[in-house]
């Protein structure tokens, strides 16, 4: 689908009705799309606690990631800096690529996805099934510069996802995914969460969810969960705020080598570094317990559950704690589902899953 209107650059009426044309675009993608799927999952009777993941892969995109590409694209529009004859650039571990390729489809521009050589031909697929292209580079810390110089030198616009995902979002509602969670509790057993679970890619879920519970005064805390070699963790602890790790995450969609600007670690209550094989054995474990196939990253989350819901069992509390499907697993079919892959990374999950699946037989966690 292609919008037309005027290529200028000026601020003439003809530039501002193809905004306005590619902004009810979006507004009636957005209408046409029911909200995603929030699952319960059973566990134990007897523990009096509700677990419930929020299934963002049927977004249309396929991933968490359209929520934020859509509100980028808004912020965009609204700014002036996207027009009719304006390229999307993006650097991207994948996911945000996949959704923003989508919806600049969607608007007839073109898109270029600068990402690590790394991602995973799936995902590199998606992108250029949504008519985008994609820019590989050998060193991940390298995707920022790239994506800027690429969209000086072609008419573009430099999304920088982590600089704006906290911005683009209205963190007081209007339809953002912490409001959702709150609606589709509504009518269950315990309608307001003693946690959320998430991790951090840009950091924009996390400054969202933990500003929409302190705006509306909910008792509901927030814990982020990081993988290995991302920089969030230790700079939430004030370790070594700012400072690069140097090292890509394995657990492709979060964690980071820098502390993007979008990560706002005032917001959040708690956090859990959890190994990168830790994930995977969540991630695998998920598709035999209750029949979900997800991500490496929905692995990531659910390790920080399961510790959290044994923290809840030692306390003596009930209640509900909700976390995120992030995405869909035949995105990774090539590598954290390839057992070859996984002992090429040194990854062995079986013993975390075993934990996993002791935790859920007697209530001990010893992971």
């Amino acid at each position: 689908m292609t919008i037309e209107g005027s290529t200028g650059t000026g601020s003439g009426g003809t530039d501002r009705d193809w905004a306005d044309r590619a902004i009810r675009t979006i507004m009636a993608e957005n209408n046409r799309s029911a909200d995603t799927h929030l699952y319960s999952v059973a566990l134990p009777e007897h523990w009096g606690i509700q677990l419930y993941l929020k299934d963002e892969s049927t977004h249309r995109s396929g991933s968490l990631k359209h929520r934020l590409a859509r509100s980028l694209f808004l912020f965009g529009l609204v700014n002036g800096w996207i027009r009719a004859d304006t390229t999307i650039v993006e650097a991207s571990s994948g996911s945000t690529a996949v959704s923003e390729a989508y919806f600049a489809q969607l608007l007839g521009l073109p898109f270029i996805a600068v990402m690590a050589r790394t991602t995973s031909p799936e995902k590199i697929a998606l992108i250029e099934q949504f008519g985008g292209s994609c820019l590989l580079v050998e060193n991940a810390s390298d995707v920022y510069s790239v994506a800027e110089d690429v969209a000086a030198t072609c008419n573009g616009h430099y999304m920088d996802q982590f600089t704006y995902a906290e911005r683009a979002t209205d963190w007081r509602g209007n339809n953002n995914i912490a409001e959702s969670i709150f609606g589709q509790l509504d009518l269950e057993p315990h309608p307001v969460p003693e946690w959320i679970v998430v991790g951090a890619g840009t950091g924009g879920t996390s400054a969202t969810i933990g500003r929409y519970l302190r705006y509306h005064s909910h008792p509901t805390r927030l814990l982020v969960v990081d993988p290995e070699n991302s920089a969030f963790y230790p700079g939430w602890l004030g370790e070594s705020t700012g400072k690069p790790t140097g090292l890509p995450s394995r657990i492709e969609g979060i964690g980071r080598a820098r502390m993007e600007p979008s990560f706002i670690p005032t917001v959040i209550d708690r956090m859990v570094q959890v190994p990168d094989a830790a994930s995977v054995a969540a991630m695998r474990h998920l598709r035999s317990y209750a029949g979900l196939h997800a991500g490496p990253s929905t692995g990531t989350n659910l390790w920080g559950v399961w510790q959290t819901i044994s923290g809840m069992l030692s306390e003596g509390r009930r209640g509900s704690i909700v976390s995120l499907m992030c995405d869909g697993g035949e995105r990774y079919a090539g590598n954290y589902w390839n057992q070859d892959w996984l002992a090429s990374q040194g990854l062995d999950p079986a013993p975390h899953e075993a934990v996993i699946s002791r935790f859920l037989d007697t209530g001990d966690w010893t992971g």
